[in-house]
């Protein structure tokens, strides 16, 4: 028969990829938020389990059980193969409660020989835990903070020195948001559940780090708030301010954010911002927006409306900026490096 498993245990055999991790509720429950790494293999679809639901509402448990017996006897040989062909020996499966979805999928997998855990609490259990550690998190290690004018590759910078070894936490990354009025541009942005998982599993991964390299965030990214231990360590960090040439910045914006595939969603974001430029200079900004002339438009607003405003956010650090005058982001990259200590040792 099937284990059931706790958080914590289920935390550490992901950490160290000796499971693998099956969300059994619907797509759309799947969608909204699930445990990072865990894929997909819903016992019910949307519908199959609004019908389920219902006749547990309306008329009786007995009624639902031989509705959902019914539903999953037509699917029973793919479910059970899909499960068979994930990555791992060792498996395990959540729903929402722990309840009847999970327990009937591990209770199949383990009549089939696998070797099979099910999450005690489901996953409203792992949301308790996320909260819970967040909570716990009062003081970070000291923090490098990336900071600079827009355009200035601060993210992919992070991804490179991820790359390298760094402890790097990248909150764009996670909140699946750029940060800026422009941020949604050709992304789906994480909610706070998402985003409060994988920086949890991210801290977790960096909590022997000796410092960690993180850019400079306001309180809120997108549709995500930071907690305050975040932000605490944003404000007592050593700021790296990034200065690139504007023409390098339009040139890493437009390979960015691809205006020509996404030019509605440009358009409808700069109409958020465009009361706050002078109007002779936005009525410009949309004119090139409109007319497929993205470089000039982008090129415009960081002159007219995000420049300016990145310098009177920088004024609170005072002299504990270091400034990093690069040429282009391989420059940058190489400066940033030889202010940062070295990768710490895996």
């Amino acid at each position: 028969m099937f284990q059931d498993i706790t958080v914590q245990e289920l935390v550490e055999l992901q950490r160290s990829k000796e499971i693998s991790l099956i969300d059994v509720r619907s797509p759309s429950e799947y969608a909204d938020s699930t445990i990072p790494g865990s894929i997909n293999i819903p016992l019910f679809d949307d519908t199959e389990r609004a019908q389920v639901g219902t006749l547990y509402k309306q008329e009786s448990i007995e009624a639902a059980k031989n509705k959902g017996l019914e539903i999953v006897s037509q699917k029973l040989p793919a479910f059970i193969h899909a499960i068979e062909q994930t990555d791992h020996r060792l498996k395990a499966v959540f729903c929402w409660r722990g309840g009847m979805r999970s327990r009937t999928s591990a209770t199949l997998a383990s009549l089939m020989g696998m070797k099979i855990y099910k999450l005690t609490g489901g996953f409203r259990n792992y949301r308790r835990w996320v909260v819970g550690m967040l909570e716990q998190i009062k003081e970070l290690p000291p923090c490098y903070v990336l900071n600079g004018f827009t355009g200035s590759g601060k993210t992919d910078i992070l991804n490179r020195l991820a790359e390298m070894g760094y402890p790097v936490v990248n909150l764009e990354e996670m909140a699946q948001h750029r940060g800026s009025i422009f941020g949604e541009v050709g992304r789906k942005p994480n909610n706070q559940k998402t985003f409060d998982s994988l920086l949890v599993h991210d801290l977790i991964r960096l909590a022997n780090a000796p410092y960690l390299v993180m850019e400079a965030e306001s309180k809120r990214i997108g549709r995500v708030m930071l907690p305050p231990a975040l932000l605490e360590a944003k404000e007592n960090g050593t700021a790296l301010f990034l200065e690139l040439p504007v023409a390098e910045r339009v040139k890493h914006i437009i390979g960015d954010y691809k205006p020509e595939a996404y030019k509605e969603e440009c358009i409808r974001a700069f109409t958020r911002i465009e009361k706050r430029i002078h109007t002779p200079v936005a009525a410009e900004i949309r004119s090139l927006l409109v007319n497929d002339g993205f470089a000039q438009a982008v090129e415009l607003l960081l002159l007219y409306y995000y420049d300016p405003r990145y310098r009177h956010a920088t004024e609170q650090y005072g002299s504990k900026i270091i400034a990093i005058r690069a040429r282009n982001m391989d420059d940058a990259l190489k400066q940033i490096v030889q202010q940062l200590p070295p990768p710490p040792s895996k």
